[in-house]
């Protein structure tokens, strides 16, 4: 398994501008991005076990930050 941290900009790459662009004039876009750093990091660490946890707690974590993906993508495709 890779534990490549997942950035949305490394993501998305055909959107950089518009994440860049919506971070800056969409609260509800930056507060979800910002969630989805937060707990990008924290899956990483987990996996990387700089901060161990159990593998339930783990395979909750990624099924959340892919639900905010879907998300995060779902506003980009609207804006693009």
């Amino acid at each position: 398994m890779s534990h490549t941290p997942h950035e949305l900009l490394e993501e998305f790459p055909e959107f950089a501008a518009v994440i860049s662009e919506k971070r800056l004039s969409d609260g509800h876009f930056a507060k979800l991005s910002d969630e989805y750093h937060t707990l990008n990091r924290a899956i990483h660490r987990a996996e990387t076990n700089v901060e161990p946890t159990s593998d339930d707690h783990l395979v909750e974590m990624r099924r959340n930050r892919m639900k905010l993906k879907d998300e995060i993508y779902a506003m980009l495709r609207e804006t693009a």
